[in-house]
C-alpha cells in the first residue's frame, strides 16, 4: 500500500462527480478540493455503499451534520461506486454529505487507500482550510472507523491552529 499524502503537505487535488441529498433533490456535480478552499474538507474513503460498517460510519457522520458545520468543516464521502449508487444510498439513510464517485479509484491510489478485492481502505483525511493535510487515520482491516467525536476533536486544532 502507497503511503498517501503526508501531514504538512499540500492534499492532493482532484475533482470527482457526486451528489448531496437536499430534502428530496439528490443535486448532482462535480467537487473540486481546492474549490472548497477556507473551511476544513473531512475526506471519507470507505469500501462500499449499502455496506454495514460503511452505513453505520456514514449515518454517523450525517448525523453530526451540526458538529461539523460548528467547526466550519464539511464531510465528503469517497468510494468506487457510481453517482447512481450513491444517490440510492444516500436516499436509503438520509445521508446529508457529498458522497463522490472514484469508480477509477484514481483517488484513492493518490492517497494511498487503494486495496485490492476492497476497492479501498476505510480512511479519514482532515484536510484545513488552506489545502493542507492536518490529519489522517487509514485502517488496516476496516472493520471500525473514526468516531465524530474523534473527527470533532481534530478539527477543533485545525480551527485552533
Amino acid at each position: 500500500m502507497a503511503s498517501g499524502p503526508r501531514i504538512g503537505s499540500p492534499a492532493p487535488d482532484f475533482t470527482l462527480p457526486g451528489g448531496i441529498l437536499a430534502d428530496d433533490t439528490f443535486a448532482r456535480s462535480d467537487y473540486t478540493l481546492t474549490a472548497a478552499r477556507g473551511r476544513s474538507i473531512v475526506l471519507a474513503f470507505y469500501p462500499g455503499d449499502n455496506t454495514t460498517v460503511c452505513t453505520k460510519q456514514l449515518c454517523s457522520y450525517s448525523s453530526g451534520f451540526e458538529t461539523f458545520e460548528g467547526l466550519d468543516a464539511e464531510v465528503w464521502g469517497i468510494s468506487p461506486q457510481d453517482v447512481d449508487s450513491h444517490e440510492s444510498f444516500a436516499r436509503g439513510y438520509d445521508l446529508r454529505m457529498p458522497l463522490l464517485a472514484d469508480t477509477g479509484r484514481e483517488i484513492a491510489r493518490a492517497y494511498g487507500v487503494a486495496a485490492p478485492g476492497i476497492g479501498v481502505r476505510r480512511s479519514v483525511f482532515l484536510i484545513g482550510p488552506d489545502g493542507v493535510l492536518r490529519w489522517k487515520h487509514v485502517a488496516l482491516l476496516g472493520a471500525t472507523f473514526q468516531s465524530l467525536d474523534t473527527l470533532a476533536e481534530q478539527l477543533s486544532g485545525i480551527k485552533t491552529a
